[in-house]
């Protein structure tokens, strides 16, 4: 019995052995192509605030004293199954208190880092909401305080 030649063979299919290869990296274009996201992505987080403040809220005027301020620090912590908040020291009893607050300080100066101090017990609900008050009350700079032991 004769042994088949594979060489000869191999010298007239060359051409057929590409043919596959060539569909599937088109098929493979074609796929991530079309499931390619042309969306811009979002640089700020989606929420449901308002964008006017509700009616009886009082605006409090200011003088100008706009030279250097200290940055704004909110403290978000979470005692008795409800988050409780203070600004710059100042305890917080309502939400509407911390909107109030924050308004009058960024009437002062909006430039001025507010910084959110979030305790690890904080529902991210509270901690976003309360970052999104900052945003549409004016504040440009918001920043997260983090732990010393995170550096490490």
């Amino acid at each position: 019995m004769r042994i088949p030649d594979f060489n000869k063979q191999a010298e007239k299919r060359r051409d057929v052995t590409m043919t596959p290869m060539i569909d599937v990296v088109f098929l493979l274009l074609i796929f991530f192509i079309c499931t390619a996201s042309f969306q811009i992505v979002e640089q700020n987080l989606p929420s449901r605030i308002q964008l006017e403040l509700p009616p009886g809220t009082e605006i409090v005027e200011t003088s100008d004293m706009t030279e250097e301020m200290d940055p704004v620090l909110i403290r978000i912590r979470w005692s008795l199954g409800a988050p409780t908040w203070s600004i710059n020291g100042q305890p917080c009893a309502q939400l509407q208190t911390v909107e109030r607050k924050l308004l009058a300080l960024s009437k002062i100066n909006s430039g001025v880092p507010l910084i959110l101090d979030i305790g690890p017990d904080v529902p991210l609900g509270d901690a976003i909401y309360t970052y999104d008050l900052g945003r549409k009350v004016g504040f440009s700079q918001i920043q997260f305080a983090a732990d010393a032991s995170f550096a490490k």
